[in-house]
């Protein structure tokens, strides 16, 4: 015979509560001995269930961002890197450059840290429940290319458009031709003074003309981008080469 103890776990279950079933157990027991009013029980127990749909929710908007891996801004070995300023690069946590629609710049050369300090600014806008997507630069433009073609072009740039922070990593690696060139500026057009982006490059402003192929689609991109930016310049040593004589 199922004890009413069974049943309110069943319950629970069925609910979808698993951690307050998880932890009833525990909590019945310093109820029943009086070491814990009912009524501060019950919150210890819904606390703990909100508590885990938060972090649920959270993982799920860190999922569907689609970093390549997990990289924090606590976890960059900022003495590595001196000519960073560590205070700025940690004041984005609070994600005022959001709400002012600015853009961020990440910009130095291949090693140097610029991905991670993106991935780590992006998974804090996760936290904070913000919707973010990270894509290649070179993916992005395949993509931007092949809906183009098929058609569905507009609504393609609309569903990038309204991510509220949209991370384009590896500008520079690779040249852009013209009609990629267009369709970029169309994409950064869109999300002008509506969303923040954040770029890596490996590249300086000033040489995204060879990029791009193309001066007047350049200037027009980097007059939107640079509106309103923050452009980070790293000069340090690759951290792949650290440790390596």
């Amino acid at each position: 015979m199922t004890s009413k103890f069974q049943e309110l776990l069943i319950n629970l279950e069925s609910l979808g509560l698993t951690k307050m079933a998880a932890y009833l157990p525990e909590y019945v027991d310093q109820i029943n001995q009086q070491q814990m009013p009912f009524t501060e029980a019950m919150l210890a127990l819904t606390n703990a269930e909100i508590d885990w749909n938060q972090e649920q929710q959270i993982a799920r908007i860190i999922k569907r961002a689609r970093f390549p891996q997990a990289k924090t801004l606590k976890g960059f070995d900022f003495k590595f890197q001196p000519s960073i300023n560590q205070k700025e690069v940690l004041g984005f946590q609070d994600l005022a450059f959001l709400e002012k629609k600015e853009n961020l710049i990440f910009i130095g050369s291949p090693g140097v840290g610029k991905t991670h300090l993106a991935i780590g600014i992006g998974i804090e806008a996760c936290h904070q429940g913000k919707r973010v997507l990270f894509i290649n630069c070179h993916e992005l433009l395949l993509r931007l290319r092949t809906a183009n073609e098929k058609g569905t072009l507009e609504r393609c740039i609309s569903r990038y458009a309204r991510y509220e922070l949209l991370v384009i990593d590896e500008i520079g690696y690779l040249p852009i031709g013209h009609d990629e060139a267009n369709l970029f500026f169309q994409l950064i057009n869109a999300r002008y003074e509506r969303h923040s982006t954040i770029i890596t490059s490996n590249s300086d402003l000033s040489g995204w003309v060879e990029i791009f192929q193309n001066p007047a689609v350049t200037a027009a991109i980097l007059d939107r981008l640079v509106h309103h930016v923050h452009v980070v310049k790293i000069t340090g040593k690759s951290y792949r080469l650290k440790g390596v004589n």
